[in-house]
This record gives structure tokens, C-alpha cells and sequence, in this order.
């Protein structure tokens, strides 16, 4: 297979670009490195099915000639992390709708199987639980920043059902729940890592609000092996999938257990959202994906429990 990764460098990107280079197949990377790192794709170069180009979605001229020459394409490039929403509203908004847009028009034009991944984001604050692609959603207003990622990326999967709609584009949309695992940084607020790094050095664990608010982690392997299989399964094109995990933990929890882990001496230390990001700024107390349909098309299930998973991201702190 042939396969085209935007933001192929990133955290999760580059554990999809090692699966594919793993089984064999040709991987082209479009990555401007804003967010993805080199470090994570360098141990890659040597190789004569690997190509990177340090670029940007935006480029249309470069993406139609290596769309040309792909079989399938997995669009990931994307503004990641809440501190760099917050912090730069215009490129999120940006890099995420135009990007989106440019990728599709020509993998429309060329026909290509294509896999777009959105995010849990999109739900916003339903309070249903687990979420279903089925569900309404309730977003905050607009004078709030917190709430552009999602509405970006609900606009994403819009165009991308609209291309299924209009001309059969076989499109898959895949909403990721919490996404963690080695390669993964805390640089633009990533919960995970963040804890980690401040249990191996001492430190406090700072804890956004009260703690009490609960999340699914999934290992990146599991995310990586499921975007692969979704693209080649035909029965899911056309479909909202998500993927993620059924263990459900809260923040503190976490931090508990990371310390616990990792044997550190560290506390645990609460920081108001208002402190930690911006005035008014809003979380979900509460984000537990359905997981029944990746189940049915994939016979999907995750593999690694959190212990698993937080020993993984031990380990790779540890070697850095």
C-alpha cells in the first residue's frame, strides 16, 4: 500500500507512519513541523519506502502531486492541545478548515480512500454517556475559544460526508478519545505526559479544576492499528467511528496512579481553569465513547489498560 500521512510527524502520526513502514508499505509524510517533530519520523529517513516533505496542507500544488501517486490518504494535520487553541485561535481555525478542504478537493479529484480524524472535542457537552455518533451536541457560545477546536472540526466532518454524500468519496471520520502514549509531549497542555515528566522530576502534579472530571485513554498503537484497519473496510466508509477506550478514570485518579507508578514523591496540586488557561474557560466533566460501532465494522477493542499505558510513557520519559 501506498499511503499518503498529513502531520505525519506528529505524536500519533508517527506511530501510524511505523506501522505501515513495519508491513511493509510506502509512506509520503506532509508535515510543517509545527506541532509534529522531526525526532519523531528521523529514525525513518534511512529508509527508501519513507519520504518526508516539511510543508504545509496549505500548499495545494504539493499535495496534488503526491496525491497522485498514493492509494490512501490519512488526514491528521491539525492545530492539537488546549493552550494552543487558546492561544492562537486564528491558525487553529485556519490550519484546520482550509487544510481540510485543499486534502479533500483532491483526493475527490483523484478518488482516493481517505481516512479523517476528528476528535471527542466535537461532543462538546453532551451529557449522555458513552457518546454516540447518533447524539445531539451542545456547544458553548462563540465568545468562548474554548469551544472553536470542535466547531472546526464538526465543519470537517460536514465536508467530509458531504464528499461521501455527493460523489461516494470513500471517506471514513474517526473521532479520537484521548490519544496518549510515547512521542506524545505536554508542550500544549496533553494531560498524560505532563504528569509524567512532573513525577520523574519531583515536581507537583498540576491538576486543572476540581480532578473530579473523568476521561478514556487509549494507547496510540490501538488508535494507529484502528485507523489502519478503518481505511481499508469498506462497510465504513461513510460512517463516523469512534475510537478510544471504555476504562474511565478521573484526572486525579490519574495523577494518583501516576505517581503510584512512577514511585515519585511528588503531590498532587489543584490550579483553577481561570489560571491554568483563560477567564470562563469551560471542560467536560465526563468523555466515554460508545465504542459498539468500531466494535461491528473492526472488531475493535483496545489492548492495553491505563497501567499499560502510563508504563509506556514512563519508559519513554525515562530514556529522554
Amino acid at each position: 500500500m501506498r499511503a499518503l500521512i498529513t502531520g505525519g510527524a506528529g505524536f500519533i502520526g508517527s506511530h501510524l507512519t511505523q506501522l505501515l513502514l513495519d508491513r511493509g508499505d510506502h509512506v509520503v509524510v506532509i508535515d510543517d513541523l509545527s506541532t509534529g517533530r522531526h525526532d519523531n519520523v528521523a529514525a525513518f529517513e534511512g529508509n527508501p519506502r519513507f519520504r518526508l516533505l516539511v510543508d504545509t496542507v496549505l500548499n495545494q500544488d504539493l499535495v496534488d502531486q503526491t496525491m497522485r501517486d498514493v492509494d490512501v490518504v490519512f488526514h491528521l494535520a491539525s492545530a492539537v492541545g488546549v493552550r494552543l487553541i487558546i492561544d492562537q485561535p486564528v491558525t487553529t481555525i485556519r490550519t484546520i478548515v482550509e487544510g481540510t478542504r485543499v486534502v479533500f478537493d483532491l483526493a475527490r479529484r483523484y478518488r482516493k480512500r481517505i481516512v479523517l480524524t476528528s476528535s471527542s472535542e466535537v461532543y462538546g457537552k453532551g451529557s449522555k454517556v458513552p457518546f454516540s455518533d447518533q447524539d445531539d451536541i451542545v456547544l458553548g457560545p462563540t465568545c468562548t475559544r474554548r469551544w472553536l477546536y470542535a466547531s472546526a472540526k464538526m465543519l470537517d466532518e460536514f465536508l467530509a460526508l458531504a464528499h461521501w454524500h455527493e460523489t461516494r468519496l470513500p471517506v471514513v471520520v474517526v473521532r479520537l478519545f484521548n490519544t496518549v502514549g510515547p512521542r506524545q509531549t505536554g508542550q500544549y497542555g496533553m494531560v498524560l505526559p505532563r504528569f509524567v515528566q512532573q513525577a520523574l522530576a519531583g515536581e507537583p502534579l498540576s491538576v486543572y479544576g476540581d480532578g473530579e472530571q473523568t476521561r478514556c485513554f487509549c494507547h496510540v498503537r490501538d488508535a494507529a492499528e484502528a485507523l489502519d484497519k478503518l481505511v481499508q473496510t469498506p462497510e465504513a466508509q461513510g460512517k463516523v467511528v469512534n475510537i478510544g477506550s471504555s476504562q474511565e478514570v478521573s484526572i486525579c485518579g490519574l495523577a494518583q496512579r501516576v505517581i503510584e507508578l512512577a514511585q515519585s514523591s511528588s503531590v498532587i496540586e489543584r490550579i483553577p481553569y481561570d489560571k491554568a488557561y483563560v477567564e470562563g474557560f469551560e471542560d467536560m466533566r465526563r468523555r466515554v465513547p460508545d465504542l459498539s460501532l468500531a466494535h461491528r465494522l473492526i472488531g475493535y477493542a483496545p489492548t492495553r489498560d491505563l497501567d499499560q499505558i502510563i508504563h509506556s510513557t514512563l519508559d519513554y520519559w525515562r530514556k529522554r
